[in-house]
């Protein structure tokens, strides 16, 4: 049997804390993944990067850890660039979030779709240019640091 704890999910039982990274070349350039099928939500959206804080893990370390994970990038510079309380509707269901915000320089040459079960495409785009399928948490965070991001 179970514990309760081991069925409690972030976000949903309790507010989850995660990290949202976007990542830049430093030349106007973000990186960005289209959510495939197999994604939680917001299937077939282009999103910046972004995860959930595991217990005793530095911010910044799960930057990192996410970054690998998603990107297999190397981190060249993390920039703290302020935090969002998230409230939306999933499956239904309430959920709440705490979103430490990053700006992150990688190395271009070391990106690459390390999670393809899950992404469906990862690309570049320049800010100007960013696609119209996006994931809907990206509008608010775009609007708030859109002065901080170029």
């Amino acid at each position: 049997m179970r514990s309760k704890e081991a069925i409690l999910k972030k976000g949903r039982d309790y507010v989850g804390v995660g990290v949202c990274f976007f990542c830049h070349d430093g030349k106007g350039n973000v990186v960005m993944s289209l959510r495939g099928k197999n994604c939680k939500d917001e299937n077939h959206r282009w999103d910046i990067g972004g995860g959930g804080v595991d217990v005793g893990e530095k911010l910044t370390d799960a930057v990192r850890r996410e970054i690998k994970e998603e990107y297999n990038a190397t981190t060249r510079k993390i920039e703290y660039i302020g935090f969002r309380e998230v409230h939306r509707i999933q499956d239904g269901k309430k959920t709440h979030w705490i979103a430490f915000d990053f700006k992150v320089l990688v190395n271009p040459k070391t990106i690459r779709n390390s999670e393809p079960h899950k992404f469906d495409e990862v690309r570049w785009f320049a800010l100007d240019t960013l696609p119209r399928n996006l994931h809907s948490q990206l509008h608010g965070f775009m609007k708030k640091y859109r002065t901080t991001l170029t």
